[in-house]
């Protein structure tokens, strides 16, 4: 199996790299590297690439993840949100590969406080909510074999994200502001990579497993809760911790203000994908134990 993989030096695609391995040959070109140009800036170009690698599966994990910049820069978020998906999907097409891309849960308004599934209609809230919608649907449109893989709040021991943040400033404020009403799971790059490796490998043997699926540790908690958990295990590894217990103030949405609007309820119900797999994904607090300890060196 020939398993072209984009985006690999982000949280995600780096563990890829690692996870898929073993499935076949992997090929990881760089933006501009020597198998052709790999950069969903230029989505026709890159549909050329994947047209003369001929993969015999096509891994996405790139996309333009800048929330709030999206706001004022819809028309990059979209070229690599939903154009670059697009291209990717008509190539796939056309080769009779299959193609595995990364949705969000910013595709849905965040109403109510349930686990949504599926079938669950979609509403973005923000402009990469909505660019990343229209990727979605143009994969679905296009015909090619897909698994379009939705998550949330993801994390790893390397890269800009939450977890790191919050550790950093707890090394370095007596005081943080964390919001509370937003709830998620977080999901550690480790943990999407490893059951998408798993998932290729079973959709590889039955066709039939293709289409969407949500993907993300077990559990729920808020923000707030999340950078609670992570400081407290930072402080126990021996991480610098200066902030204190007590000084981590919860404060809801409405005092954060931001350009893009967020879901406050990220639950995604991944019922579905558990079945389809055999698998039982893990509580979010053991992903991000693990990665504070890899920090830690302990």
């Amino acid at each position: 199996m020939r398993v072209l993989l984009l985006g690999q030096r982000g949280q995600v695609g780096w563990e890829l790299q690692r996870a898929l391995a073993p499935l076949g040959e992997l090929i990881a070109p760089e933006r501009d590297g020597p198998a052709g140009p790999a950069d969903l800036r230029a989505p026709e170009q890159l549909a050329d690439t994947v047209r003369r690698l001929r993969p015999d599966v096509i891994v996405n994990a790139a996309a333009y993840t800048a929330v709030d910049r999206a706001e004022s820069e819809p028309g990059p978020a979209h070229t690599v949100n939903a154009a670059a998906p697009a291209a990717l999907a008509r190539a796939a097409a056309e080769l009779g590969a299959g193609l595995i891309h990364y949705g969000t849960d910013y595709v849905f308004d965040g109403s109510g406080d349930t686990p949504r599934d599926e079938s669950a209609p979609t509403a973005p809230l923000s402009v990469y909510g909505h660019s990343k919608l229209a990727g979605e649907e143009a994969i679905r449109a296009s015909g090619c074999r897909h698994l379009i893989l939705r998550t949330s709040w993801v994390y790893a021991a390397r890269g800009g994200n939450f977890l790191r943040t919050m550790l950093r400033l707890a090394a370095e404020r007596d005081r943080l502001r964390v919001v509370d009403d937003q709830f998620g799971a977080p999901t550690g790059a480790e943990l999407l990579a490893d059951a998408t490796a798993h998932a290729l490998r079973a959709w590889r043997s039955d066709a039939r497993l293709g289409g969407t699926y949500h993907l993300a540790a077990a559990g729920a908690t808020s923000w707030h809760a999340y950078a609670c958990h992570a400081i407290e295990r930072a402080r126990a590894a021996g991480l610098p911790v200066r902030v204190a217990r007590e000084a981590i103030e919860a404060i809801p949405t409405a005092e954060y203000p931001t350009p893009a609007r967020r879901p406050l309820n990220s639950r995604l119900d991944c019922t579905r994908f558990q079945a389809a797999f055999g698998l039982v994904l893990p509580p979010w607090q053991q992903g991000v134990e693990r990665v504070v300890d890899e920090l830690a060196g302990t």
